[in-house]
């Protein structure tokens, strides 16, 4: 049977990350429905999750909990799947001709990892070299943000971060590292809390040698304050 194979193929993947395409798989009528339908749809379909359960709904500390998941859903960790919350990202002439790269290290990445539905917790580093525009360094958080904010995968995630500062600056020179905890790995499967997953993609120049080199050295600078 169909269904026998697919979950067959299910678990031979078992936690390995499938990674279909650098886009995440969205369908084309995706925001067909206003936010407020598919809260009240997934509202319904988490109420019903914890009574197959057996979880006592009437409950004070429980009778909520339908409602909260669909709102966090839909308008806070996976709100980044709608086109329109895309950061507006406005660039600007180099004016002061600074040359070197810039690097915005250490930037939190709050993601869900789309194969449990759990957490990934960890860091972003993002540098570009220009090429006579700049962006406004809080344009780099929130384009990691919007990213991260969808059921993911994190070397999707780090590729799309590094494409989308591409388009936005007009140059190939941008990388981006991720060091990150996936909750998927840490709190089942192997339990293992103490692993983390990194991953990187370079443009343009910091595909050279010397030019990746001193990018991660920037990265393991000690910066606390």
């Amino acid at each position: 049977m169909k269904i026998d194979k697919i979950l067959d193929t299910i678990e031979e993947f078992g936690d390995n990350h499938i990674a279909s395409s650098t886009e995440n798989p969205v369908r084309e009528n995706a925001f067909d429905m206003s936010d407020e339908e598919k809260m009240d749809l997934i509202e319904k379909d988490v109420n019903h999750i914890l009574e197959t359960l057996g979880m006592d709904l009437t409950d004070d500390s429980l009778k909520g909990t339908p409602k909260r998941v669909a709102k966090m859903f839909v308008q806070e960790i996976f709100s980044g799947l709608h086109p329109q919350r895309k950061p507006k990202a406005s660039v600007f002439d180099n004016n002061y001709k600074y040359g070197e790269m810039l690097v915005e290290k250490n930037i939190t990445v709050y993601s869900t990892c789309e194969h449990h539905l759990l957490p990934i917790v960890g860091r972003a580093h993002v540098a570009y070299i220009s090429n006579g525009t700049v962006v406004g360094l809080s344009k780099m958080n929130r384009i990691v943000d919007y990213f991260a904010k969808r059921p993911q995968v994190q070397e999707r995630l780090t590729m799309q971060i590094v494409q989308e500062l591409q388009a936005v600056l007009g140059t190939k020179d941008v990388a981006c590292v991720i060091d990150a905890k996936h909750l998927c790995v840490n709190s089942r499967g192997i339990r293992d809390i103490e692993s983390s997953t990194v991953t990187s993609e370079f443009g343009g120049q910091f595909k050279e040698a010397a030019t990746k080199r001193e990018f991660l050295d920037y990265i393991n600078m000690d910066t606390d304050f």
